[in-house]
């Protein structure tokens, strides 16, 4: 999920209006962007935690960085500035040159990316491009106010699913085939309106948290079926920030407006032994389990879900609260590791104790910013578009940038005419 600020109200601080406006994780967490008014940066996360910064741009074309998408591990980038909101520029970072750019008929609020397509989220609607030569593939107009720009997109091609909220009144999440330019399923999430969204790394599953901030639900993507549900908490005025799934999809993280972040666990309650399931049913929790199911039939729906609701693995109590923020999960010998980087430029590692549930300790601390930057071992050492393409940018070269970035091309795709100027970039053209 998007970390963006764009009016400076949203700060909270003196050291939050001056750093950064947007940080975000790539598809698999390898990397952190960071956009400010200065530009953009861009780390490399490395499974220990250790943060390093792989490119800063010098470029003063690029300031006031408000959305910055980093392609997996590519040179690709994404890149939007509060000074041209409406324009979307992609770039090869390494080379530090521009492909194109484009501009569209409104804010441009998020901007969502795989190997096989780029999204681009305005208010009221959402234009797909191919990666390959950044072509209008579709545009899905008419959608309900989305005012945040949330949406995803399943950073795996061959599942790939773009998820948007289907109402702007209750939760329902509206999951669109990228590919074939098709509806494939609305999911009635939540009763109030969505907050968060995000696809596990297979993009089979979703999941979901609403305004309320509750609830987590978790869906199968191709039967739209609820598989889990978890229980955040019970405040009524939580923010939902970020939701995230670990790579291997068995961990699920959520953080808030809040101080505390929470991980769930994705798997299936086992079977308990008949000796065991003796005892639990002549305690206590044994009998109250036993009255809540025989009682389901007549108590409130409210009453009988705070007992079936799975309950957080472990939680992470942050340094700060009220700060947007973003988080991810990334897994080494199956031990997970929560990341989270908040928008006064800080990047924090945690630790997560698989043999104590809820127990997670800080290990390393990251300074995003300029600003005496430096890293601290905590713990574990003792501390409608206008498709107007930029026509300063039809040469070959620039071309070849766009396929190299990209690494690996969508499956089926065939030979792009690259010293065409009508393929790449396309010319000039309306759509709204």
């Amino acid at each position: 999920m998007n970390l963006a600020t764009n009016q400076a109200s949203d700060t909270t601080s003196d050291t939050q209006s001056n750093g950064p406006y947007f940080v975000n994780f790539n598809q698999d967490c390898t990397s952190l962007a960071v956009g400010s008014k200065s530009g953009y940066k861009l780390y490399s996360i490395s499974t220990t935690g250790n943060l390093e910064k792989i490119y800063e741009n010098d470029d003063t074309d690029f300031e006031d960085i408000c959305i910055v998408e980093r392609l997996f591990s590519s040179s690709l980038v994404a890149i939007v500035s509060l000074k041209s909101p409406r324009t979307l520029t992609v770039c090869h970072f390494r080379k530090g040159t521009e492909i194109c750019n484009y501009s569209y008929s409104n804010t441009i609020l998020a901007v969502k990316l795989n190997r096989a397509r780029l999204v681009v989220c305005l208010e009221e609607s959402l234009y797909i491009h191919n990666i390959r030569d950044m072509k209008v593939l579709h545009t899905i107009r008419d959608t309900p106010p989305n005012l945040t720009g949330l949406c995803t997109l399943s950073p795996n091609s061959d599942n790939c699913y773009l998820a948007y909220p289907g109402s702007n009144t209750i939760g329902e999440v509206q999951i669109f085939d990228a590919i074939h330019f098709q509806a494939k399923t609305m999911i009635p999430a939540h009763d109030s309106p969505l907050a968060a969204i995000a696809f596990s790394s297979t993009g089979t599953k979703v999941a979901t948290a609403s305004e309320k901030g509750t609830v987590i639900r978790v869906f199968d993507v191709h039967e739209g079926t609820k598989l889990f549900e978890f229980r955040r908490g019970v405040k009524r005025c939580v923010t939902i920030n970020s939701l995230s799934f670990s790579m291997d999809s068995m961990w699920l993280c959520c953080s808030s407006n809040t101080e505390t972040v929470h991980i769930f666990k994705l798997e299936e309650p086992k079977e308990t032994p008949n000796k065991q399931t003796t005892d639990e049913a002549q305690s206590w929790m044994g009998y109250l389990t036993k009255a809540v199911t025989a009682s389901a039939t007549y108590l409130p729906s409210q009453v009988t879900d705070v007992f079936t609701q799975g309950r957080a693995f472990a939680s992470v109590h942050l340094p700060f609260q009220g700060l947007k923020n973003v988080c991810a999960i990334t897994v080494t010998h199956k031990v997970p590791k929560l990341l989270v980087a908040s928008a006064d430029g800080y990047l924090y590692v945690y630790s997560v104790d698989l043999t104590e549930s809820g127990c997670c300790a800080l290990i390393k601390q990251h300074r995003l910013d300029d600003k005496d930057r430096d890293e601290s071992d905590c713990g574990g050492s003792g501390s409608g578009a206008a498709a107007t393409a930029n026509s300063t940018n039809t040469e070959s070269e620039k071309y070849q940038e766009m396929i190299a970035a990209t690494e690996s091309p969508p499956k089926g795709g065939g030979p792009f005419r690259l010293d065409d100027d009508t393929e790449f970039p396309p010319v000039t053209q309306r759509t709204d």
